[in-house]
């Protein structure tokens, strides 16, 4: 995928759901991953002339694990002038060595939001950006059925009221096929996560599961991404027709 494709995917986001506001600070949660860089990609390319203007900061949470090295994403925020801050903590020794978390990833989540807020905050910044692509927002779709027993996922838009922050969703549109070729023709600089839970996570259950039902229902999961998008969901709703899907 090419810089402008992804940047007609994230509009397609931005303009839908009117994620940005006249001079916004945003903060992009930056994990390493190809997903948060693509993301950092398209937002500092559509600053430069989206009609609303807005500024970026990116913020890494390090669990302090050893072997993370973000300094090829630091040089990176550089070339696109983005500012770049990295909050230290503790929380992979907190989770893994102090508790000893079985299922580790629901507290790790709670701890790095926390983090990542308290950060964003400090910056004063209004809005923080995640980089949840379509097949991130179908996956969590199945883990609220499966694990929970009812239809919920991520909303576009999330209005903290605690923190009087807004959390944002750029890359709904985007399929994750996409971002991983976007990361190989641009050379993203990924960095792998060092978590002793990375790909042994419920996440990782749904992707698997959502693979092998695309491969024997080809068009599943956009078939399951647009009921989301005309079925009603809390923080779903929109103007008018969004390209591609119809309400009927």
């Amino acid at each position: 995928m090419k810089l402008q494709r992804l940047l007609s995917y994230t509009r397609k986001a931005l303009d839908t759901y009117n994620m940005i506001k006249p001079h916004d600070k945003i903060a992009i949660g930056i994990s390493g991953g190809k997903d948060s860089l693509a993301m950092l990609y398209a937002l500092s390319h559509i600053r430069k002339f989206y009609p609303v203007p807005f500024e970026l900061v990116a913020i890494c949470v390090s669990l302090g694990f050893e072997d993370f090295d973000l300094s090829e994403v630091q040089s990176l925020c550089i070339e696109l002038d983005v500012p770049f801050h990295i909050v230290q903590t503790d929380i992979g020794k907190i989770i893994f060595d102090e508790r000893k978390e079985s299922n580790p990833c629901s507290l790790c989540s709670k701890l790095r939001k926390g983090a990542l807020n308290n950060k964003a905050l400090e910056l004063n910044c209004t809005s923080i950006a995640l980089g949840h692509h379509k097949e991130d927002i179908v996956e969590t779709m199945m883990m609220s059925l499966f694990f929970e027993g009812r239809f919920k996922t991520f909303e576009p838009v999330t209005y903290l009221d605690r923190t009087k922050l807004t959390s944002i969703r750029p890359l709904l549109f985007v399929p994750e096929r996409e971002i991983i070729g976007f990361t190989h023709l641009y050379n993203t600089p990924v960095v792998i996560s060092p978590c002793p839970a990375n790909g042994h996570t419920k996440r990782e259950e749904m992707k698997d599961l959502l693979s092998d039902l695309n491969h024997k229902m080809p068009g599943v999961s956009n078939r399951m991404f647009k009921a989301i998008l005309t079925s009603g969901f809390d923080g779903w709703s929109h103007d008018g027709p969004i390209k591609g899907y119809t309400k009927n």
